[in-house]
Order: structure tokens, then sequence, then C-alpha cells
């Protein structure tokens, strides 16, 4: 579904992504993970082109990505989930989750309704639907954003550190929510700090660092037997 090939990002004179190469398969959960500046958030906005890489190529089910043709391949493909909610304030939780599909998918309004009532549910959140997005909880709010990727019903979801913004009371509920769509035939790429979430989800895992691939695995040979020495060292240190 995704494929990275020798992809480099400079920022100015930083040097970002040093030659990432990587694969992601139909209906897979890769999850990312790595200290803080390793380029895990940056190589996913490079999957979509909310970066565009410096140099390499980025494939979406066989398509290169380019400047001409990223807008359509993006939307017909993959939705996003961030940090910060980005849900429009100004509007209604169901007038966030219908604005795309009616906009962008040209959907009748009443079945992009139909959509956002069925991924309220999925998210437990039917009885927000008339409320402002400044009334919820973050976790509520984060909820409310995946359902909005989800109404978007592209096979790729990709998360950046959905849980980062939140309160530790909130952060299971959110994941709750993801640890159910990974029962799903949906491909997911999760960039996030929370190793429970990784054992459990993940089918496969990547270690970054200094921008680049360090080493890559299951879920059982990441928390059982690391090879890398900086993998161990990240392990020892967020593992209490």
């Amino acid at each position: 579904m995704i494929r990275l090939e020798n992809v480099n990002k400079y920022f100015g004179d930083l040097h970002v992504l040093h030659d990432v190469s990587l694969e992601v398969r139909e209906g897979e959960k890769l999850v990312i993970i790595g200290p803080s500046g390793s380029g895990k958030s940056t190589t996913v906005r490079c999957m979509n082109f909310l970066e565009e890489p410096s140099s390499g190529s980025v494939y979406i089910n066989g398509v290169k990505l380019t400047h001409k043709n990223r807008r359509q391949i993006v939307r017909d493909n993959m939705s996003m989930v961030f940090q910060q909610f980005n849900l429009y304030p100004h509007m209604t939780v169901m007038q966030n989750l219908t604005l795309a599909p009616i906009k962008l998918q040209h959907k009748p309004r009443q079945e992009a309704e139909e959509l956002a009532w069925h991924y309220l549910d999925v998210v437990g959140l039917t009885d927000k639907a008339n409320v402002y997005p400044t009334t919820l909880s973050g976790g509520q709010q984060q909820r409310i954003a995946i359902a909005r990727a989800l109404c978007s019903q592209t096979k790729i979801i990709l998360f950046d550190e959905p849980t980062s913004a939140l309160d530790p009371e909130t952060i299971q509920e959110v994941l709750d929510v993801m640890i159910k769509l990974a029962k799903e035939n949906i491909t997911m790429v999760v960039v996030t700090h929370e190793m429970g979430f990784a054992r459990q989800v993940a089918d496969r895992i990547i270690f970054m660092a200094d921008g680049q691939v360090l080493e890559e695995g299951s879920p059982d040979h990441f928390f059982t037997n690391p090879k890398n020495e900086r993998l161990k060292q990240f392990l020892s240190k967020i593992i209490k």
C-alpha cells in the first residue's frame, strides 16, 4: 500500500531523514517508535506529502506521488489523525464529520450523515453529534478526529502520536478505539510512545533514531530480543 524508497528530507541545512526505505502491506498495522527528534513524524508526513521529500520516492498503491498528482492520490487512499485534533471549533461534531464527504467526495448529505452516525457509534460518542468541539475533553476530541478520518472511508489511516497531547486519564479511551480499529481490514501506520499499544496491536514495529530506520521486526522480537544497542537503551528508559 505504501512504499518509501531512499527518502531524504532537509529543513534548511538540517538533514532530518537519511535514505529511509520501508514498505507497508495492505491491512498491516505498522508502529513506528523512537526518541523525540528521530524523524518518526516526518516519515509519516512524507507518506502523504504533507512534507514533500527532498529526494527519494513515495508510492501509494504502486503509483508514485508527485507534486502534481499528490492531492488526488492521497485524498483517495489515506486519512490522517494528528497530535492536535484540528477540529473546526465553529462547527458541530456532525458538521466536522460530514464536511469532507460532502465537499470533497460529493456524497449526498443524508449519506454523509449516516456515515457520521455509524462512526460516532464506533468511537462511542453518538451523544455528542450536535455539540461543539470546545465542549469536549481532549480524549473525546481525538476520538471525534478518528471518526472524521473513518468517514473518508480510505484504506489507509496515518496516526501521528495521537495521544501525545492528552492527559493520562484520557489516553486509554483513545487507545481503546484504535485497538478496536486494528481488528478491521484497515492499513494503519502509527507513530507512538505507547509501548503497551505497540505490543498489543502491531504486526510490525520500526525503530527510528537520527533520521534512520535502525531495526524492524515483530513485537515479540522487539520486546524480547532486540539487537540494536540504541534500541535496547531506548526500551530500557521507556519501559519501567
